[in-house]
């Protein structure tokens, strides 16, 4: 069985080996596949704020105590703290991010879902709204840095980052995407402001499909990072709800390594991530109830090593896992 806290890094924040993301809560569109399915369709505010409350509370009571948001996953912060304040949990960890801004207006066709904006100014502003999460927001993260927007390269907004952790005690993380993934952590984990290296945390994607990232998050590790992975099921296509044909064997071979551990695909394959020990917190995507319990039950098995192997063996080039990402539909 995996532990079901860890301390996150060389830190001193106790996290759940397992947390919540609210990227599939928070908004009525996203990439899951099956979102619409999961919410029922229902995108009425004070709907969907109920069953993020539910959510929570489930996740809560199963021993998840690692909650991650985002400005841009529509109104997930504040649902995030109306539940927070509703209960007070002072055990309740929060991670968000910045540098992004939802633009959907709570639509789910819409020509731009949100807009990437690395700047001073936003961080400056989006902080301003992600504070109210205090003394909760435990880790703030720049939501996928990448060259193109020449985060790492922007002095100002580096030494700012290092000036909230100083002033509030919070972690300064980033997060990473795309088939650059490995050379953005390597970028990021020598970053230093002020002689201190900037980033406490990184949240990158590493699943069955996607371990281009493994030996940088490892080094990571090492050097006393803490390791969130996100997207370990990706969006879905790590669940029986992928028909892609190309996917069939792989799913045939999960089904039948999650019937000897009598447990389904999803925990197989998170149990996988889990089962690396550079990996701190992997965050579930789920939005319903049952997703999360199967979820969780990852973390009461070990995988062998035959099926580790096979597990392994699964493994996709990261310009075809990405190529497959940006072609999913926001339902």
């Amino acid at each position: 069985m995996q532990p079901k806290t860890t301390t996150l890094g060389d830190s001193d924040l106790q996290v759940s080996r397992m947390g919540l993301g609210l990227a599939a809560l928070g908004r009525p569109g996203y990439i899951n596949l099956g979102h619409g399915e999961d919410l029922a369709f229902n995108y009425v505010v004070e709907a969907m704020e109920r069953r993020t409350h539910r959510m929570l509370d489930l996740a809560y009571e199963n021993g998840i105590r690692h909650f991650d948001a985002a400005r841009s996953y529509g109104r997930a912060e504040q649902f995030l703290q109306t539940w927070i304040q509703e209960n007070g949990y002072d055990d309740a960890v929060v991670s968000s991010k910045w540098g992004y801004s939802y633009t959907a207006d709570w639509k789910v066709e819409t020509d731009i879902h949100e807009i990437k904006d690395h700047s001073l100014e936003n961080l400056q502003r989006q902080w301003e709204k992600s504070k109210v999460l205090l003394p909760y927001l435990k880790i703030y993260q720049i939501h996928s840095a990448t060259f193109e927007s020449g985060v790492f390269d922007k002095t100002e907004v580096l030494q700012h980052l290092a000036e909230l952790r100083k002033e509030h005690g919070i972690l300064i993380g980033t997060t990473v995407s795309g088939p650059n993934q490995v050379a953005l952590l390597q970028r990021a984990i020598d970053l230093e402001v002020n002689g201190r290296r900037l980033f406490d945390t990184v949240q990158a994607t590493y699943n069955i499909l996607e371990q281009s990232t493994g030996p940088m998050l490892e080094e990571a590790a090492g050097r006393g990072i803490g390791v969130i992975i996100k997207e370990a099921l990706a969006n879905g296509r790590l669940t029986v709800r992928n028909d892609d044909p190309e996917f069939k064997i792989s799913k045939q071979r999960l089904e039948i390594i999650g019937r000897e551990y009598e447990v389904g695909m999803d925990a197989i394959a998170l149990a996988f991530v889990l089962s690396r020990p550079w990996v701190h917190s992997v965050l579930s995507g789920a939005a319903v109830a049952n997703h999360l319990l199967s979820n969780l039950d990852a973390l009461n098995i070990e995988l062998g090593t035959d099926a580790q192997r096979q597990i392994a063996e699964m493994r996709q080039k990261p310009e075809t896992y990405w190529s497959k990402r940006s072609a999913l539909k926001w339902n």
